[in-house]
C-alpha cells in the first residue's frame, strides 16, 4: 500500500491537482492530508472540495482555523492576513464548517499526523531544527509522525539523540522515530518552486520525497486577478 501525504495546499489548485496525478500515477490508493488547505493562493473552496472528495484523514492548518472564523485571532502577518480575509469571503459556510471541525492530530493505520507540533498542536509552533523536534518526540507514540507548516520538507530521527536526516528517501527502522515534514504543495519555501509531498510506501517501510511541477503561470495570473497581493505571485517562482 503506498499513502500519499500532502501538506500546506494553500488554495493552490493547479499545484494540488498536479500532485494528486503524480501519486496515483505512483500508484498511491490512499491520501492523508497535513492541513492548511486554504490561504494564499486563489482556490480555497475547489481545494477544500477535491480533498473532500477523496475521503482521507486530514488535519487542521492555521489558515484553516483562520479562515473558518469572522476575524484573526493570532498573529499573523500583513501578507497572510490579506490573504486569509480574502480567503474568508470565498468559502461556503458548509466548508467554514467542515474545517472547523477537523483535528489537530491524528493516528492513521500505525502513524500520527500533525500540522504544526505535537506537544502544543494548538500553539501553531514551528520545527525546524532538533531542538524544535526534542518535544515533539515526546508526545510521538507511533514509530513515524508526518508534519507540515514550515513549508521546507526535512527530517528527523531518535534514537539516542535527536539529529536531522536528508528527507529525499527515508528507511524506516523499528525502534526508532521519525518526525518527517512532507513540504508543501501549494506555496514551497525551499528555494524549490515545483510542488513537494511524500509517498510513504507502507509495505517497504520508506518514505519518499517527491517533486512535481505544475501550471504555475496559470496559478500566478489567478492570485493577480483575484485582486490578492502580488507578491503572493511572485514568491511562487522563488519557491520562497
Amino acid at each position: 500500500m503506498r499513502v500519499a501525504i500532502l501538506s500546506d495546499i494553500h488554495s493552490n489548485l493547479e499545484a494540488l491537482e498536479a500532485v494528486l496525478a503524480d501519486a496515483r500515477a505512483h500508484h498511491c490508493t490512499h491520501f492523508v492530508c497535513l492541513g492548511d488547505i486554504v490561504g494564499y493562493n486563489a482556490n480555497p473552496s475547489e481545494c477544500v472540495q477535491l480533498i473532500q472528495e477523496l475521503e482521507c484523514p486530514v488535519v487542521k492548518g492555521n489558515h484553516d482555523e483562520q479562515a473558518a472564523i469572522d476575524a484573526s485571532t493570532k498573529g499573523f502577518n500583513e501578507l497572510a492576513e490579506e490573504a486569509i480575509g480574502w480567503t474568508r469571503q470565498h468559502l461556503s459556510r458548509e466548508e467554514k464548517r467542515w474545517l472547523t471541525e477537523l483535528r489537530l492530530t491524528r493516528q492513521v493505520r500505525d502513524f500520527t499526523i500533525v500540522h504544526a507540533t505535537l506537544d502544543t498542536p494548538r500553539q501553531w509552533g514551528y520545527v525546524f531544527n532538533d531542538l524544535d523536534a526534542i518535544a515533539s518526540f515526546t508526545y510521538q507514540h507511533t514509530s513515524l509522525c508526518f508534519f507540515g507548516h514550515t513549508h521546507w520538507p526535512t527530517a528527523f530521527v531518535c534514537d539516542e539523540s535527536v539529529r536531522r536526516i536528508a528527507p529525499g528517501h527515508i528507511v524506516i527502522i523499528p525502534d526508532k522515530k521519525y518526525f518527517i515534514n512532507a513540504g508543501s504543495v501549494g506555496q514551497p519555501r525551499d528555494r524549490d518552486w515545483r510542488a513537494a509531498y511524500c509517498i510513504f510506501h507502507c509495505d517497504r517501510h520508506t518514505v519518499e520525497q517527491r517533486r512535481v511541477k505544475y501550471d504555475l503561470a496559470t496559478t500566478q495570473r489567478k492570485i493577480r486577478e483575484a485582486g490578492l497581493p502580488e507578491r503572493l505571485a511572485s514568491r511562487l517562482a522563488q519557491g520562497r
